[in-house]
């Protein structure tokens, strides 16, 4: 079936608001192995093992549907009547010494904002504020570059606190990593998540030059950035921040510079947001729901990731809009959310922490990301001792996500693999019916897109 625009519902907030409650509805669990909807054409059938999706008749959504009434034996049992019940692609066997790929450097723990949600303390990570020396990150990129195969790749990360405060040791390590890389015959990519207050236009010329994914940290239009992310003074960033980043747009090339949004309680207008910085030429533009927070009161709640939901539909609704309409809409949730289901990722963890990714502290210890640094939960060893092997692989056997409850018996859990681990051993795992509930209607996007523009996916697939 080809769409036209006419098939897509206008957005509209009492409509986003029901498409939401019935996305939680639909997304509900009925089996551990499989979940399945109808669609105005028939039905869809994703199988967990190997992530497997299915296009399928009624009849086949009817079977099932009788089945999940019975228990999940008896949907297993119809899996392989169907002919599409496998042997376990994922066991409990957890990730054994992974190679390192990626390093996060906090090479400036402090920060000259304020934000009213900062996991890490204003950027101290619970301490004084300090830099990361030239020698520690020196340390940390060899460490990166020697345990790489040849022809491998791998992502040297700048966070803080604010990068840019250590500026000089930021690029003296972006340079290190590229020689030893280019001795070692490996390649190497960077990326930095900065306030962009204190870009400069040299900034843009050296991203530019090296390739850089420039995150900027902006958290909506002005009046909503401005009360989330003030100044330590309590004056707004938002002009200041507009104004530096222009240049790097101006430049971008071989750089990429995006957006990431954090939606806190209140901060809903997300269509807003996407399209005023996607006119700007931003490459791309992503939110992220604060789940943890140092004030609990910029945690969303239940009721409010209902909202946040609804918000993101709105913005997958535009998406699917332009994208009919042969339009570049840039909405990094949507697509990365469909490359995933494309691919058909299945795996035992959300992300690289704790395993091929590690965060390096400004004083040289290592943590399972850069979101643990400093809290001894992820706490992976330092430099000078090298990767705590034994605490590497508890981490690894723990954060498994056959041994959370309740991800194992849960549809979703090898394209989620259980969240955030910060988030999760933070605050638990209150965005569940969020994620099932978004998952669903990617499941329902990737099967229109696959049949009205099946060839997005290829271009998809080639474009950072």
């Amino acid at each position: 079936m080809r769409l036209s625009e006419v098939d897509i519902p206008a957005a509209g907030e009492s409509h986003n608001r029901s498409r939401s409650e019935a996305l939680h509805v639909g997304s509900r669990p009925r089996s551990r192995h499989a979940h399945w909807q109808s669609l105005d054409d028939g039905g869809q059938l994703l199988v967990v093992n190997g992530s497997q999706i299915y296009d399928v008749d009624r009849e086949i959504v009817e079977r099932l549907d009788a089945a999940a009434r019975l228990g999940d034996a008896a949907v297993e049992r119809e899996l392989e009547a169907i002919g599409v019940f496998s042997a376990p692609r994922i066991d409990d066997t957890p990730l054994v010494a992974p190679p390192l790929h990626a390093l996060s450097l906090a090479v400036a723990q402090k920060c000259n904002l304020g934000c009213t949600y900062c996991y890490a303390g204003q950027g101290e990570f619970g301490g004084a504020p300090k830099d990361m020396s030239l020698q520690t990150a020196l340390r940390s990129v060899q460490l990166l570059v020697d345990g790489a195969e040849p022809g491998a790749r791998v992502n040297l990360a700048f966070l803080g606190g604010e990068p840019l405060a250590n500026r000089a040791v930021l690029r003296a390590a972006t340079e290190h990593a590229l020689a030893l890389a280019q001795r070692r015959g490996i390649g190497a990519t960077f990326s930095i998540t900065t306030n962009g207050t204190l870009l400069t236009e040299d900034d843009a010329a050296f991203f530019e030059r090296h390739g850089f994914a420039v995150t900027i940290s902006l958290d909506g239009l002005r009046d909503v950035h401005d009360r989330q992310r003030p100044f330590r003074n309590g004056a707004g960033s938002f002009d200041r921040i507009m104004a530096r980043v222009r240049p790097l747009l101006a430049a971008q090339r071989k750089m990429q510079v995006s957006v990431r949004a954090t939606i806190t309680p209140g901060n809903n207008n997300l269509r807003e947001s996407l399209d005023y910085f996607l006119g700007l030429n931003f490459h791309s533009v992503g939110f992220s729901p604060v789940l943890h927070a140092s004030a609990r009161n910029q945690e969303l709640s239940a009721r409010e990731l209902e909202d946040f939901l609804a918000a993101m539909v709105d913005c997958g609704a535009e998406f699917e809009r332009r994208l009919l309409r042969g339009e570049r809409y840039a909405f990094t949730n949507v697509i990365n959310a469909l490359r995933e289901i494309h691919r058909g990722t299945h795996r035992p963890y959300p992300c690289g922490a704790g395993a091929g990714y590690l965060g390096v502290s400004a004083e040289g210890d290592l943590a399972a990301c850069h979101r643990f640094v400093g809290d001894e939960a992820g706490r992976m060893g330092n430099l000078s001792m090298g990767v705590d092997q034994a605490a590497q692989a508890r981490w690894l056997a723990e954060r498994h996500v056959h041994h959370q409850v309740p991800c194992r018996d849960c549809w979703a859990r090898y394209l989620c693999a259980g969240g955030c681990h910060h988030e999760v051993i933070a605050r638990g795992r209150p965005a569940c019916d969020y994620i099932r509930g978004w998952l669903h209607y990617c499941l329902q996007l990737y099967s229109r897109i696959s049949h009205a523009c099946p060839s997005w996916f290829e271009a998809s697939a080639t474009t950072r």
